[in-house]
C-alpha cells in the first residue's frame, strides 16, 4: 500500500485511536497529514517555463550551465535557485555518471535488456516515462505508456505530484485495453521501482528493464514525444488549469495516435501500424533496435479503431 493510500486511512474523528496513534500505527507522517502544498510563486513558474524550453532542446545542461544561460538570457538566479527548480522539475542533466550499477538501497534495480534486441511487432516492448507540463499557474507532471515498435501511446494521466500511484493507474489501465508487453522498459525513477509499480508488471510475468543512469538513449522514443508534445502543443498555450492541461494533452495525444505521419514509421500513424501489425505476422514491415535506430517500413494499409484513453 503507498504512503498515499495509507494516509487516506486516518480517521480524525475517531473515537477510540487519535490521529497521531493510527499515523504511528500506518507508518505515515503527522506532519504529511496537515501540511497544505503553498502556491509557487510566478517568478519561479517563468523561469522554470524557460528551463524546461532549455532542457528540451539541450538535456545534457547541468545546473552550472543552465545558470550561465539563463543570465546570459537577462535572468537573474543563483545555482541554488537552479538546482531547487531542477528537482522540483524532476530534471537531470544527461551524462554518464560514475558507479552506475549502484541503487537505491531500498528499491529493486533490473538489467537493460533492450541493447541489441530486435523490436519487430507491437506488445513486445512497451516503455513509460515521467516528464513536467508547464501552467500559466502552476504544473502538472504526465506519465505515458507507449509501445516502442509503433510509438502508440497506450495510456497516460496527468498528476500534480510526482507519486506512484497515477503511474501504476496508467499502466494497469494501457493493460487492460491492450493486453501486455514481452517486455517493459523505464528509467530508475522512484515510481518505477516502487513496489506497487513492479509488482503489477511482476503478477503478468512481463520481463523488466531499466535504463542505466543518466543514459537518455536507452528510452530515446518516449524522449521524442516529450519534445514533440511540448514543442507542438504545451509551449504555444498556456493551460490555465488542470483541466484544461489534461484537455489540451488529450487531444493533441489523439492527433499523434490517429492523424499525424511517423517518418520513421514512413508516414504512417502509430495507430496504423500498431493495429496492422497486431492483427497478422509481420510480414514487410519494419524492425527496431533496442538502440534506437529504425529502418524505415514498407508502405502498407492499416486499418483500426483509435483506442482513446484520458
Amino acid at each position: 500500500m503507498s504512503p498515499a493510500q495509507r494516509l487516506a486511512l486516518v480517521e480524525r474523528d475517531d473515537p477510540a485511536l487519535s490521529v497521531a496513534t493510527q499515523c504511528r500505527l500506518l507508518k505515515v507522517a503527522r506532519s504529511t497529514l496537515y501540511y497544505q502544498p503553498a502556491p509557487v510563486e510566478p517568478d519561479d513558474l517563468a523561469l522554470m517555463r524557460r528551463m524546461d524550453e532549455l532542457y528540451m532542446a539541450s538535456p545534457f545542461y547541468g545546473s552550472r550551465r543552465m545558470v550561465a544561460v539563463l543570465r546570459r538570457d537577462g535572468w537573474t538566479v543563483n545555482r541554488k535557485r537552479v538546482r531547487r527548480l531542477m528537482r522540483v522539475m524532476g530534471l537531470a542533466a544527461i551524462y554518464q555518471k560514475p558507479n552506475t550499477s549502484k541503487g537505491h538501497p531500498e528499491h529493486k534495480v533490473y538489467l537493460y535488456l533492450l541493447r541489441d534486441l530486435v523490436i519487430e511487432r507491437p506488445n513486445q516492448v512497451w516503455c513509460a516515462d515521467i516528464t513536467y507540463i508547464p501552467m500559466a499557474r502552476g504544473f502538472v507532471y504526465l506519465v505515458a505508456v507507449m509501445d516502442w515498435f509503433s510509438r502508440r501511446v497506450l495510456a497516460w494521466r496527468v498528476s500534480i505530484t510526482m507519486d506512484a500511484d497515477f503511474c501504476v493507474d496508467a499502466l494497469q489501465d494501457a493493460m487492460a485495453r491492450h493486453g501486455k508487453p514481452e517486455i517493459f522498459n523505464t528509467d530508475q525513477g522512484v515510481q518505477f521501482t516502487s513496489g506497487d509499480f513492479l509488482a503489477a508488471l511482476e503478477s503478468r510475468g512481463i520481463r523488466i528493464s531499466m535504463d542505466g543512469k543518466g543514459r537518455f538513449l536507452d528510452n530515446i522514443f518516449i524522449e521524442r514525444l516529450w519534445r514533440s508534445l511540448k514543442y507542438e502543443e504545451v509551449f504555444i498555450k498556456a493551460y490555465g488549469s488542470v483541466i484544461e492541461a489534461r484537455r489540451g494533452i488529450g487531444g493533441w495525444l489523439s492527433f499523434y495516435n490517429e492523424e499525424r505521419p511517423h517518418q520513421a514509421l514512413g508516414y504512417r500513424t502509430p495507430r496504423e501500424v500498431f493495429d496492422d501489425e497486431a492483427c497478422g505476422p509481420v510480414g514487410s514491415g519494419f524492425a527496431v533496435t533496442g538502440c534506437g535506430v529504425a529502418d524505415r517500413p514498407a508502405g502498407t494499409q492499416a486499418k483500426g479503431v483509435l483506442t482513446y484513453v484520458e
